[in-house]
């Protein structure tokens, strides 16, 4: 199987360093070359271009910003190498109606997609402790098993194309809002006088607490955000979407469109492309 990752980001990057330690060949491209040299250290191949890694490939895998990325770089680049038979595994986080019309565009061509809703951080990408939600063809998503089973340790199928777009925007959107959340305790105990550190440890040793909540927390504790896991205009992107999803439904999210409010603030200040645990600073007025 001739596997090409494009979209070298922190999941991107964490896949990219599982595929490669379970023995995959693999190649691989991003906007950004540097980003690749410790994989093309580690055994992988660099292609210089999205349409090179895609050409040939039996299975290629997507970590993409936004619909505009995933337009550019799959329907703009990549598609017209594309062989019929390829299936494309796209994690990034779009609209369930963009995500089903990209199948529907895909299908078209003969390339067949499965939309992946990822959940964990990085570094348990690199170790192969995702939870995965899988949606497309249930054929499609058992053909490319033995991929999905090297970056997770949990697979589920959900159904047609758009459903683990909408499992993710609804996680992303309980994240959102749970690191606001953090973000403005913090900034009222340290604005009334309490030790941030000492707060933040209580915090995180209560039964408040959740296992992505204490991953913003060691952020906000140290007081540095990058390199960043989870980038707060990508959080922001996708409160924006599942509120959007939302609206579409017939369904307003109030929580969700203040939280991306707090975020925007944070965006523009400066800290886009900090981790999104950056809305403690925003919130503190630094």
């Amino acid at each position: 199987m001739k596997l090409a990752m494009v979209g070298l980001g922190a999941m991107g990057g964490g896949i990219a360093r599982r595929l490669l330690s379970s023995g995959f060949p693999l190649t691989v491209h991003n906007r950004t070359a540097a980003k690749a040299d410790p994989l093309i250290e580690a055994g992988a191949r660099w292609a210089a271009q999205p349409q090179d890694a895609a050409r040939d490939s039996d299975v290629v895998m997507l970590s993409l910003s936004d619909e505009r990325a995933v337009d550019e770089v799959l329907f703009g680049r990549m598609l017209p190498v594309l062989k019929p038979g390829t299936v494309v595994i796209d994690t990034s986080t779009t609209s369930a109606a963009y995500a089903g019309a990209a199948s529907e565009r895909l299908a078209a061509h003969g390339v067949r997609r499965v939309e992946l809703c990822l959940l964990g951080n990085p570094e348990m990408a690199a170790q192969g402790r995702l939870r995965l939600f899988a949606a497309g063809h249930q054929r499609d998503v058992a053909e490319v098993e033995n991929v999905l089973a090297a970056i997770g340790e949990e697979l589920r199928y959900l159904g047609p194309p758009g459903t683990a777009c909408t499992m993710k925007l609804a996680f992303n959107l309980l994240l959102g809002v749970q690191t606001v959340g953090l973000a403005e305790a913090v900034a009222l105990g340290v604005r009334s006088g309490l030790d941030r550190t000492m707060l933040i440890n209580a915090i995180t040793s209560s039964g408040f607490c959740s296992p992505a909540l204490a991953f913003r927390a060691a952020f906000m504790r140290r007081e540095s955000y990058e390199p960043a896991a989870f980038r707060a205009r990508l959080m922001v992107k996708d409160l924006r979407l599942a509120a959007s999803d939302a609206r579409s439904a017939g369904l307003t999210l109030p929580v969700c469109a203040s939280a991306a409010g707090r975020l925007d603030e944070a965006v523009a200040a400066g800290h886009g492309d900090e981790d999104a645990a950056v809305v403690v600073e925003t919130s503190l007025g630094s």
